[in-house]
């Protein structure tokens, strides 16, 4: 017995002793050209620990057991299992996984891995807007996307953006469509970024299969969702910042101000105004008085999850932001909900569901005009103090009739809207057999716009146009509603090598508006406290009221086939009929074919063994979409009640012809080409993609300038639309990012993209020959114009030669009015010998020649850094925020002014005399072009070792800093705002800056 129980412990001490052998196993991963593979994922199965290959492709694994099972993972190839039992060294060769280097892309009605689709079609993904913190949406397209300029049309708060890609093509709306989850909506603002799960741009003929809204490119927004059979997620996202101006103009201070205007009077023989200007010192910096910090903050909380059958999301934020100019009376402030939801009601029968409510409130201050908060900061007097000796606001006597105070101005504005807004799609998807779908999907959006514009009592100093005699308060009450009804049967099939899929739909489109304005006057108390309509005094003549009504409908069919043989010869057609009730019964529908054709050359015999070019597809397509998107009702004629007159003593209401008819509007069509490639090399680790792009806009919907006796001119009128215009853009498009796990602690990513544009009016039919537009000075011809040759909206005015420097090259050169030695010298471009109108010429255009983007990303252990420039070239801007009036305030360029011969030849005198230098010309005109640095942002994660017992499974801290930098020569605030108008944009009128952002925020998941 003794014998048998030694023998067991030392079977049992050797058994127990066998089992708790451990070994390492180290080795190599490589591809299938066996180059080595850094960042390789070596995890032990089933349990929670690993390891990643070096640069080398290198690794070592420990305490590893006989029979444990080593998983090998890296994006692009095929994972693979092995088993060890003992100590070894391991060879791994990772073959490429076609389909995991192209990931699904939503495209029209449906999706496509990345490696099949035909058209031009660019992707942002959750991560890159997580790494810039935009307040807007547009904002993470912005140097991103090639092809695509987004331009702020203001920096205040809640302001919108202008997004156009591959260029300017209509003389109307050139926005793209914008659909989330299916849905189309008409702002972007009603999104908020952090619920964004990725951006995919349709940019060439392929978005036909939207129609007649997705002329101008589509956006496809996929918001995040759960998954099936996946634990409750929750994320957590905060920040705070504060905000700054990005610049202040550099213009007099008041001595030099009080020395410029003395100079001013004396040159045109009246007495200074200024006896003592050495005793002003600096005086009043009216920009440091109304730019102030102003904090921003936004919190996210999003959650997501799924059971077998179900998938969920949902979210809710709040986002606020105060303004750099007039703080909390130019607040934007947002709440939004989210959820979607999937259900699997019984089998092959799916439901879907999701909604977005919004409520946003923004107060705004006048801006971007004659008469602006920053037009008058730049302009006012630097003399006088914001108050005078009895604490009032000091009024702006002598500065022209649109000078004025701006804090007063800021004291005595209150604009406040408030929008509500629903977004909703439910769908039904129901697979007849593995090759058959049918889906059926209906979308709304609901808004309530509620606007209340209180002007109070104010003097602001003598004969100002915004002097006011009598308060005011007007409210509106806007309801919008839009429905889309979509039904469409998908066909997918395999045989063989051939893979078809089919889609025929058909889509009904309807909005309508009510618009009500209320106005009433005398408020008791000239307070913004009382300030409602209902608390107007009630008399008959302190009520006015007014209103409008919409209705426009599309009725649209559409079908597409995709075909490819061996996944490597791909071809796409489509074809869409579309009809609009804004056109007449001749023009209603009209037809819209596109197709597509593909060729990936890496998957041919002769292209395997290509150790350098990972993957290589050619592709090209060719298509034409129709545009709609003019005013309702511009085929027949319309009466509007602005048909009053005098009769008898008294006042008659009648009714007069409104908008003239033109029975013959038809369909606005562009031609789009697109020629490009998609390349990666060594290993996926670069990629490239390319694309050269022609758009061809014929059939342009524009705006017929027709004389006044037609009645166009009266009150409530409008001239006709009709079809008068070619427009062509083209250009070239590139983009290459590099990703690469330089070794253990160590991930970086490079991205850079350029745009080059050229824009070009082949044909305008109007009977001057152009179309104007914009604005500059007061009482002056408008600056911009549309006009065969040249690009929409260019510049058109006098060229300058220099500065006159003497009487007797006055005398020698073409006949200029009130030419003096000291004004600019005009070239007579016709050589009458007379400065006049007809020497006017192309002195510039807003359109950027090239557009340029660069991203840059890394990781250091558990640190990351993420930074982003955005650099627009060519584009030109008219600095129109000068008030040339004898007294105003002047930029600091004025002390180089010219003083006598030889003293300068680029600026002109100093003179309240008559002169022809406020004359537009090219000595306003500046190059606008502009480096930005976009985004700057640090991040640490808290090591998993920290979170282990918290629940926790991320914590992410980071500082960022947005508009942290601008390289430009332009003068003004910020050289990347623009109007937006396709006639009239690029012209400065004090443009609000887009602010500077320090930030500091928090990322949590659990």
């Amino acid at each position: 017995m003794r014998k048998f129980t030694c023998l067991l412990i030392v079977f049992l001490s050797g058994l127990f002793a066998g089992y708790a052998q451990t070994f390492s196993v180290s080795g190599k991963v490589a591809d299938e050209n066996n180059m080595p593979l850094p960042g390789v994922n070596v995890i032990v199965e089933g349990e929670a620990r690993g390891t990643t290959t070096d640069f080398d492709g290198l690794f070592t694994i420990d305490d590893l057991t006989a029979g444990d099972a080593l998983l090998f993972s890296y994006v692009g190839f095929i994972p693979q299992r092995i088993t060890v039992n003992n100590s070894q060294s391991l060879n791994v060769q990772l073959q490429t996984d076609s389909e995991a280097l192209d990931e699904v892309v939503v495209i029209g009605y449906g999706t496509q891995s990345k490696k099949e689709i035909t058209g031009a079609v660019s992707v942002v993904d959750s991560e890159t807007i997580e790494e810039q913190n935009p307040a807007r949406v547009e904002q993470a397209l912005q140097g991103r996307v090639a092809g695509v300029n987004v331009t702020s049309t203001s920096g205040s708060p809640g302001s919108g953006s202008t997004i156009n890609i591959r260029g300017i093509s209509t003389n109307g709306n050139n926005a793209p469509l914008i659909l989330v989850d299916g849905n189309v909506i008409e702002d972007l603002s009603v999104i908020n970024p952090n619920d964004i799960e990725s951006i995919n741009v349709l940019k060439d003929a392929t978005a036909g299969i939207y129609g007649v809204r997705a002329a101008n490119g589509v956006i496809l927004i996929t918001t995040k969702s759960g998954k099936l059979s996946s634990d409750l997620k929750v994320n957590f996202d905060a920040y705070t910042g504060l905000q700054e101006t990005s610049r202040k103009l550099p213009v007099l201070n008041a001595t030099e101000y009080a020395v410029i205007v003395n100079e001013a009077y004396a040159a045109a023989g009246e007495i200074p105004p200024f006896a003592n200007f050495r005793d002003f010192g600096v005086g009043t910096d009216w920009q440091e008085e109304v730019f102030k910090t102003a904090p921003i903050s936004d919190i996210n909380l999003n959650l997501s999850g799924g059971g077998e059958k179900t998938t969920y999301a949902g979210g809710v934020a709040y986002f606020n932001q105060d303004g750099i100019v007039g703080g909390g009376k130019a607040n934007y402030n947002r709440l939004t909900a989210r959820a979607n939801f999937t259900y699997e009601i019984i089998e092959d029968l799916k439901v879907n569901l999701s909604g977005i409510y919004t409520n946003s409130n923004r107060n705004t201050l006048s801006e971007n005009a004659l008469g602006s908060v920053l037009f008058n900061a730049v302009n006012m007097d630097p003399t006088l103090s914001v108050f005078d000796g009895n604490g009032d606001y000091t009024l702006a006597e002598g500065l022209g009739n649109e000078v004025i105070n701006p804090l007063a101005q800021v004291a005595n504005t209150y604009n406040d809207t408030e929008v509500n807004k629903i977004s909703g799609v439910g769908g039904l998807e129901y697979t007849f057999f593995d090759k058959l779908t049918a889906k059926t999907q209906f979308q709304f959006n609901y808004s309530e716009v509620d606007g209340k514009y209180f002007s109070p009592e104010a003097f602001y100093g003598s004969g100002k146009v915004f002097n006011v005699d009598r308060n005011s308060i007007t409210e509106n009450f806007d309801i919008y509603r839009d429905y889309t009804w979509d039904n469409f049967l998908t066909y997918n099939d395999e045989f063989g090598d051939h893979n078809l899929t089919a889609l025929l739909g058909m889509s009904v489109f309807k909005t309508t508006g009510d618009l009500s304005s209320f106005t009433g006057f005398e408020i008791p108390g000239n307070s913004y406290e009382n300030a409602s309509i209902v608390n107007a005094i009630d008399v008959v003549d302190n009520y006015q009221n007014g209103g409008n009504f919409f209705d426009a409908r599309l009725l649209s069919y559409f079908s597409r086939i995709q075909y490819d043989y061996k996944g490597k010869y791909l071809l796409s057609a489509l074809i869409r009929r579309d009809g609009s009730t804004k056109f007449g019964p001749e023009n209603k529908f009209g037809w819209f074919p596109s197709a597509s054709a593909g060729w990936v050359v890496s998957d041919e015999n002769f292209f395997t063994n290509n150790s350098f070019v990972s993957f290589l597809k050619l592709r090209g397509s060719y298509g034409i979409i129709g545009n709609d998107r003019i005013p309702d009702f511009r085929y027949v004629s319309l009466l509007n009640g602005e048909g009053t007159y005098v009769f008898d003593d008294e006042l008659v209401y009648g009714k007069a012809s409104g908008a003239l008819a033109n029975p013959e509007i038809k369909w606005e069509k562009q031609k789009t080409l697109d020629i490009g490639l998609d390349m990666r090399l060594l290993d996926s680790r670069v990629d490239i993609t390319a694309d050269y792009f022609k758009r061809r806009t014929e059939d342009l919907l524009v705006v017929s300038q027709v004389s006044g006796i037609l009645g166009s001119g009266a009150p409530g009128a409008a001239p006709p639309v009709i079809n008068a215009g070619i427009v062509e853009n083209k250009g070239f498009e590139f983009s290459i990012g590099y990703n690469q796990m330089v070794n253990d602690d160590f991930k970086l990513n490079i991205n850079y993209n350029f745009t080059t544009l050229e824009n070009e009016v082949l044909f305008v039919n109007s009977e001057n020959g152009f179309i104007p537009g914009g604005a500059f000075g007061i009482g002056l011809e408008p600056p911009s114009r549309m006009e065969a040759g040249q690009p929409i909206g260019y510049f058109y005015g006098l060229e300058t030669d220099g500065v006159f420097q003497t009487q007797e090259e006055i005398d020698n050169h073409a006949e200029q009015a009130n030419a003096a030695p000291g004004d600019l010298r005009f070239v007579d471009q016709n050589g009458d010998g007379v400065i006049d109108p007809n020497d006017r010429v192309n002195i510039g255009d807003p359109i950027p020649d090239l557009t340029m983007g660069l991203n840059l990303g890394f990781t250091w252990k558990n640190f990351d850094f993420a930074a982003y420039a955005f650099a627009s070239v060519g584009n030109d801007i008219i600095r129109n925020y000068e008030r040339n009036q004898p007294n105003t305030n002047k930029p600091l360029t004025y002390l180089n002014r010219w003083t006598g011969p030889g003293s300068t030849n680029e600026f002109p005198r100093v003179t309240i005399g008559a002169n022809s230098n406020n004359l537009l010309s090219d000595y306003y005109v500046e190059d606008g072009s502009y480096l930005r640095l976009q985004n700057i942002q640090f991040g640490y994660n808290l090591s998993p070792e920290v979170l282990s017992n918290t629940g926790v499974e991320k914590l992410r801290m980071y500082a960022s800093v947005n508009n942290a930098f601008t390289w430009t020569e332009y003068n003004g605030f910020d050289p990347s705002g623009s109007t937006g108008a396709p006639i009239g944009g690029g012209i400065d009128q004090g443009f609000y800056p887009v602010p500077r952002i320090y930030m500091l925020g928090i990322n949590l998941k659990f």
